[in-house]
Parts: structure tokens; C-alpha cells; sequence
């Protein structure tokens, strides 16, 4: 995934949801990290477990799982407090 810089060129925090579809805390986490993306700025990418073996395999259990950059950050729900502290912690 390429660098994306704001306009003050800070970098912007790369958020990606591993999900999958008739997972009801997936929809949650989606709804609630959607609603932090209006007041904090990250690009977000939502990803369907199901389309790959592999992910299924690594992460069938344990979806929704939040990573932000590339590391893991949380899974199966979305604590608001530590979201946004990780969003805002320099890389």
C-alpha cells in the first residue's frame, strides 16, 4: 500500500478491516471506525475474508480484525479511546 501524505505532509494512518459477510460485530466495527473517519484522518480499506483461503485461514476466528499500518491493532470490536491514540501515534 503507497504512503499517503495530508497536507501538512504528515503520513496517513492505512486502517484495514479483515471482515467477512453475515458477521454482526464486522457490521459494528465497520459503522463505528466509518463514524471516526468523519473527525480523524486515515484511509480506510474493508476486506472480505472469504475471498481468500488464506485469510480465512489466518483470521476465520477472530474477524473483525482491525490493523493500522500493517500491525494488528484490534479484534472482534473497536475501542474509540485506543483507536484514535493509535491513529495519532507517529510511526
Amino acid at each position: 500500500m503507497a504512503v499517503s501524505e495530508n497536507k501538512s505532509g504528515f503520513k496517513i494512518k492505512q486502517v484495514l478491516v479483515y471482515s467477512r459477510s453475515g458477521c454482526h460485530l464486522c457490521e459494528q466495527a465497520i459503522a463505528k471506525i466509518t463514524q471516526l473517519k468523519n473527525k480523524n484522518e486515515f484511509n480506510l480499506q474493508i476486506v472480505d475474508i472469504d475471498s481468500s483461503q488464506e485469510l480465512i485461514n489466518l483470521y476465520s476466528e477472530q474477524v473483525p480484525v482491525i490493523t493500522i499500518d500493517g500491525q494488528i491493532h484490534d479484534f472482534f470490536k473497536v475501542d474509540e479511546d485506543r483507536f484514535i491514540t493509535a491513529l495519532k501515534a507517529t510511526s
